[in-house]
């Protein structure tokens, strides 16, 4: 038996697993390495889609890669979904009535490899564009596959704080995460990155108590509470360091080597 066998680490990608030049640096990847060899699995969970990153080198990860803050895990092996909890009907109706409340926003849904946006604005096309993520304008909802991976809403200054207490007064099959700039992310009731990550340990047959997580900003809060044991990188966000168990080496500096290495002495 290898030491790492049955254990799971789970990193977030930006700010964590890569340094702020968006770099995964060699020492991370030798540690990696290190840990897989040793019978453990290694992978991602991320906010981002699948879209964002399927063009990504995705052969670090030796375990399915959580994608929309744990509303998908993708086996790139396979290449295959492992589950996917997205939206289902229920969301038809959410895009309706803000599009109808809140026609200035902009509204953007991911089935598993598409992409639609309804009211296109300058800062969705970047987001897609940043992103290398093709996509096709509608107006309707109801012609569109479900289920979806999230809605994102493109909201600004002026309006993002009503729609947040819109979607909390009119939406109880759904739930709603603020996120980089004025974005809001509307998911799945229930899924979050730390619902994701105890799934995918039982799809893995990997025990919750051997489940560890790394990651740096609030919406990793879940699945470093969630985990045996959270590496968060010292630069990290405040609630994501309040939620650590072990608190690493910045991103610049190696944070996932840095949890590698502790778990290299609790096994």
């Amino acid at each position: 038996m290898k030491k790492f066998d049955k254990v799971l680490l789970a990193s977030d990608f930006d700010g964590t697993l890569k340094d702020d030049n968006g770099v995964i640096t060699k020492d991370v990847l030798d540690a990696v390495r290190y840990f897989q060899e040793n019978g453990g699995f290694f992978t991602l969970a991320t906010g981002r889609t699948y879209q964002g990153l399927r063009l990504y080198d995705n052969s670090v990860y030796n375990a399915p890669a959580l994608f929309a803050n744990g509303a998908l895990a993708y086996d790139f092996k396979s290449s295959a979904p492992a589950f996917f909890d997205g939206i289902g009907e229920e969301g038809r109706e959410v895009v309706r009535r803000l599009h109808k409340e809140f026609p200035e926003i902009s509204i953007e849904m991911y089935p598993f490899n598409a992409t639609y946006a309804i009211n296109l604005t300058d800062k969705t096309e970047r987001h897609f564009s940043d992103q290398g993520i093709s996509f096709i304008i509608t107006d309707n909802p109801e012609e569109l596959p479900v289920p979806w991976q999230k809605v994102m809403l493109g909201c600004n200054e002026k309006n993002t704080f009503e729609v947040q207490q819109f979607l909390s007064e009119n939406f109880t099959e759904t739930t709603y995460l603020p996120t980089t700039g004025t974005f809001v992310e509307v998911l799945k009731k229930g899924v979050n990155k730390g619902s994701g990550l105890l799934k995918l340990a039982d799809y893995l047959g990997v025990p919750h108590s051997r489940t560890y997580a790394a990651g740096d900003g609030y919406n990793d809060v879940d699945m470093l509470k969630a985990a045996a044991g959270a590496f968060v990188p010292c630069n990290g966000d405040k609630g994501a360091i309040a939620a650590a168990t072990h608190v690493v080496r910045s991103n610049n500096d190696g944070a996932i080597a840095h949890a590698i290495e502790i778990l290299d002495k609790i096994y």
